[in-house]
């Protein structure tokens, strides 16, 4: 029997290659209705769709769904990225985006960004600009310069802007692969 996080991969896998999918386990149905690829729970309903007839795959994904951390573990290693706010039916939605060769994609609370930062902070010390990590503005990956945190407010300064993250916030950024 297929594991949450494998049943929600191959969800994932097959609305990307725009495929029909019908699979299910003891928490979870992945099913396609009316060329819509659909991810549903038996307590929560529909908590994750895609549409299969449009040309570029779109994720919408229920926020408060109890298989929100699967999904949002399955669809970065996609190169699908949170795009926006959450939509008035309580759906955040995931565009693909090209990632930066030789990167790693995150999206995580903005307290596991800074727990990387302190890990490649020496590298800060050195001449020159940090490529460890890198954080998305104005739809373009750009270095973390400095990064602070106060009173759960993280101070990320960038080439490009500062701006504060709230430590529970999401946060899309980059790790470099290490080799």
């Amino acid at each position: 029997m297929l594991s949450d996080l494998d049943l929600v991969r191959e969800f994932v896998s097959n609305s990307i290659q725009k495929k029909d999918i019908l699979l299910a386990n003891r928490s979870l149905t992945a099913q396609t209705v009316y060329k819509t690829n659909r991810l549903a729970t038996k307590a929560e309903g529909v908590i994750a769709t895609a549409q299969l007839n449009t040309t570029q795959t779109e994720f919408l994904i229920l926020s408060n769904s109890s298989h929100w951390e699967l999904l949002n573990q399955a669809l970065p290693e996609s190169n699908y990225l949170l795009k926006g706010n959450i939509d008035s039916s309580s759906f955040y939605h995931y565009q693909h985006c090209e990632i930066p060769k030789g990167y790693k994609l995150q999206c995580t609370k903005s307290v596991f960004l800074w727990r990387a930062w302190w890990k490649y902070r020496k590298n800060t010390l050195q001449l020159g600009i940090p490529l460890d990590i890198l954080i998305q503005t104005r739809d373009s990956w750009y270095p973390i310069t400095d990064l602070n945190i106060s009173d759960g407010l993280l101070s990320v300064k960038t080439l490009a802007n500062e701006r504060e993250i709230y430590a529970d916030d999401l946060v899309i950024w980059l790790s470099k692969i290490s080799h």
